[in-house]
Order: C-alpha cells, then structure tokens, then sequence
C-alpha cells in the first residue's frame, strides 16, 4: 500500500526539515565548541589538551554538520555556489590541519610553539567564519 502523493509530499519535506533543523543546530555546535577552544587558548596563554578535545569536537560537528547540509542540497537539486562550497571543504580541510598540528605541538612541540599556537588558531578560526556566515546569508535569503 502506497501513500497519496499529497502526504508522500508532505512526509518528505518534514524529513528534510527535520534535517535542516538537525544540521542547523550541529553547525552552531561546532561554532561553538570551536570558539571556546580558540579563545580559552588564547586566554590560557598555552595550548593545553583541553583546547584539543575543543578543537576535535569543533571539527566533528562541523563535518556532521556539513555532510547534513550536502545531504539536503543534493535532494533538493538547490546548486550550491562554488564558492561556499570551496571555502567551506577548505575550512573542513584547515581544521582538520588545525587539529593534527595542535596535537603534534601538544605533545612533542616546545613551550613557545605551546604558548604562540594561539595565533594559528585565530586565523583558522577567523577563515572558518566565511563559509559560517555565507551559509547563514544564503539561508535567510531563501
């Protein structure tokens, strides 16, 4: 037995809501987490392995995130412009870089490659906020 296509319809774009209201709230956690992880650090004046378990669930819930999000628009058939798309796999890329490198520093760096990993931080922070924001741009204007 198959459903009318009214309700087919409407079961679908529940789901993809649903979706949207779950990659909506896991891209906000990775904000989060990640902003804690970049300012505690640097509040902190060393990078310690709190600041890496931050920085990982940044990553992890910006990838989740992303992945949701990639899941939706290729449903949909919504093109998603190439440079959000390029900026946002380039942030994915560059926190996963972050996070490597903070655990090589972490463990066999010195005590100032510790103390300035802060400024590395930043900037990957700072860059991570474009495709964050672009999305957040796109989806008040849809």
């Amino acid at each position: 037995m198959s459903l009318p296509k009214k309700q087919l319809k409407f079961m679908q774009e529940f789901i993809m809501d649903i979706k949207l209201i779950v990659a909506i709230i896991t891209i906000t956690m990775a904000l989060v987490f990640y902003t804690i992880g970049v300012f505690s650090e640097r509040k902190s004046d060393a990078l310690k392995l709190r600041h890496l378990l931050l920085f990982g669930l940044g990553l992890v819930f910006d990838t989740t995130g992303t992945t949701i999000m990639s899941s939706i628009a290729n449903t949909s058939g919504a093109a998603t412009p190439v440079l959000h798309l390029a900026t946002g796999l380039a942030a994915i890329a560059l926190m996963a870089f972050h996070f490597l490198w903070a655990g090589y520093v972490l463990w066999l760096g010195s005590e100032k490659s510790k103390r300035n990993f802060h400024k590395f931080s930043l900037l990957v922070w700072l860059f991570w906020l474009i495709p964050y924001v672009a999305g957040l741009v796109m989806g008040m204007s849809n």
